[in-house]
Order: C-alpha cells, then sequence, then structure tokens
C-alpha cells in the first residue's frame, strides 16, 4: 500500500488522497501539538449535520456520529471517516445532531404581547412591589402524579453495581399538587389537592391568601389550566379587590416561574421517589416543600425584559424566549 493508501487508511486524521477520494492535509498547530483540521472541511461538515437526512434522499429520522460520517465520505469531504472525530468537530462547532428539545412556540400578537407585558413588567419590579406592601405569587398545578407501586424494592447502592429499580409495578392512582412560588423571597407553598376542579383550587387558593395578609394587594400569576380557567374561578378572583389575577398567554406557560419551580422540585425530589400508596406521596409532598425552601430556595432571575418582548415584536418574531436562570431551586 502507498503512503496515500495508508493515510486514507488512518480516517479523518490522514493527510493524502487516493482513488481519487479527497482525504484532507492536516498542519500542526502554533504550539506543535495535535494537527489542527482543515477549516473548509469543518465548515462543509457543519453544513450537513444541519439539514435533515431526507435532503440527501436518506430516510432517517435523525443524523448520528455513525450515519453522518457516511455521508460524509459520500460527498468527496473526506477520503475515510471515523466516528469520533466527526464527533468531536460537532462538539466544537456546539452542533448537537442527535438531540432535540421540545417547546411551544407562541404567536405575537397583539394579545400575547399585552399579557406578556404585564408579566413581565411585574417581575421586573418585584422589589419595587414589596415595598408598596404589594405580593407577587406564581402559581402552577403538578396534575396527575402516577402512583406506581413496584412489585420488588429498589436494590440500594452498594459498592460496585449501581442501584437497582424494578420496572414492574401497579398503578394505585393518582395525585394532583398545587405549587405558589412567593416571586420576591423565591419560597415555596404546596398542597395535594383531592381533585383537579377549580372548587378545590379555590379552596386552596383561600388558605395560601392567609399567611399572606400583611400584603395590601396580591398579583397573582396564572396559567391557562382547567381550574383556574374555569368560570367560577374568574368570577371568585374578580369578586376579591385584594386579588388581582393575571394569566399566561396560550403557548407560553414557560412565563410563569411556577413551572419552572415544579420542574427543579420534581428532579429534587420526585424523580427517584417510589411511593407505596397515594397518602404516601401527599405526606413526601408535604414534607419535601418546607426543606425545599430551607436548603435551596432562592429568587428566580429571569432573561427576558419586557424591552426585548417589544423589539422582537418590531422585528416580527415568531417564537419567544422565557428562559430563566438559576432553575436549580
Amino acid at each position: 500500500m502507498g503512503s496515500g493508501g495508508a493515510a486514507q487508511a488512518s480516517g479523518l486524521c490522514g493527510n493524502g488522497t487516493s482513488s481519487g477520494e479527497l482525504t484532507p492535509s492536516l498542519t500542526p498547530n502554533a504550539a506543535g501539538g495535535r494537527p489542527v483540521f482543515p477549516p473548509l472541511q469543518r465548515v462543509q461538515i457543519e453544513r450537513i449535520a444541519g439539514p435533515e437526512p431526507t435532503a440527501y434522499g436518506l430516510h432517517l429520522a435523525r443524523w448520528d456520529c455513525r450515519r453522518l460520517p457516511e455521508v460524509v465520505v459520500e460527498q468527496a469531504i473526506v477520503g475515510a471517516r471515523h466516528d469520533t472525530t466527526v464527533a468531536r468537530l460537532l462538539a466544537q462547532a456546539s452542533l448537537q445532531p442527535p438531540r432535540s428539545r421540545y417547546g411551544k412556540t407562541a404567536t405575537m400578537d397583539e394579545r400575547f404581547i399585552t399579557q406578556a407585558a404585564k408579566i413581565l413588567w411585574r417581575d421586573e419590579r418585584v422589589e419595587w412591589l414589596d415595598e408598596r406592601d404589594e405580593g407577587g405569587l406564581c402559581v402552577d398545578e403538578k396534575p396527575q402524579l402516577q402512583v406506581w407501586v413496584r412489585r420488588c424494592p429498589p436494590q440500594p447502592l452498594r459498592r460496585g453495581p449501581m442501584a437497582r429499580r424494578e420496572f414492574e409495578d401497579t398503578r394505585e392512582g393518582t395525585v394532583t399538587f398545587l405549587a405558589v412560588l412567593h416571586v420576591y423571597e423565591g419560597t415555596m407553598w404546596g398542597c395535594g389537592l383531592e381533585a383537579n376542579d377549580h372548587v378545590h383550587f379555590l379552596g386552596a387558593l383561600r388558605r395560601l391568601a392567609r399567611p399572606d395578609a400583611w400584603a395590601r394587594r396580591l398579583h397573582l400569576l396564572l396559567d391557562n389550566g382547567s381550574s383556574p380557567m374555569a368560570h367560577d374561578t374568574q368570577a371568585d378572583l374578580a369578586s376579591q379587590p385584594r386579588l388581582r389575577a393575571f394569566y399566561t398567554p396560550p403557548h407560553a406557560s414557560g412565563l410563569n416561574q411556577a413551572e419552572w419551580l415544579l420542574r427543579a422540585f420534581s428532579d429534587t425530589y420526585l424523580q427517584r421517589f417510589d411511593p407505596q400508596s397515594c397518602q404516601h406521596l401527599i405526606d413526601h409532598l408535604h414534607a419535601s416543600w418546607p426543606e425545599d425552601n430551607r436548603r435551596f430556595a432562592h429568587p428566580f432571575t429571569r432573561s427576558w425584559s419586557c424591552r426585548e418582548l417589544y423589539t422582537g415584536a418590531r422585528k416580527k418574531a415568531t417564537g419567544i424566549c422565557s428562559k430563566t436562570y438559576a432553575t436549580v431551586h
């Protein structure tokens, strides 16, 4: 085998050509360490990873670091492939073809801008509202928490083998958990609801208002769930001058900081918890949220402002950014 064939067999880190195939030549970096992959081939590989595989006549659902190098070779970008080299190049370009994230896109119409601006305005003036004896509260439900009782108890972590959990289980019922975030303090208040309806929802809100009796006014942020949007719920909230209720726009529940709180709370206290009954799960929830307040509570900081909202509206943006920092609560 000639020098060109040997270079081709060495993968993407070769430095020759053979049989009409292009294998990029590498040049040492300034420090004399690992050779630098040619920038032109880097850009070409990144461009292939962008479109869906159907753009290249394939029926793959997504790219991965084994299928993508095959197309790179077929497109004559390199004469040989190496999976780890392609993965490293994509990582350096901050491209993650095998991964995706579910989301919802809100339409930036006049209704969305009006509702979102009210929410962001209050989030930006939390301290100012607190000085005026006005509290900000975010409310969110976690409905239909499944109670799965495992057939065999989990095996704890030991030296050598990892912890093991039984996947065969029986369903014992569901629990609805209501979480309320005090925006200024970053603390939460939670309770279990016997049923996910407006009657139990309003009862929980009345219990919630008692500890905040000091507040001259409470700004209450709700989502578009069936219980908050019920006619009786809206009528009851409107009859109380001390409460001011605001609702998130459609497909923009991420504007509700209580949703981020529930996500962090679930990762910490519910992800690997194995309840034995519905009451066991309720007792665990009631014991967990006070501990969360003692150990992890702090205010959230939103990265989206009213100014950015109006700027995006002027640019006719189709998506929104409701990212919140410090979600490990």
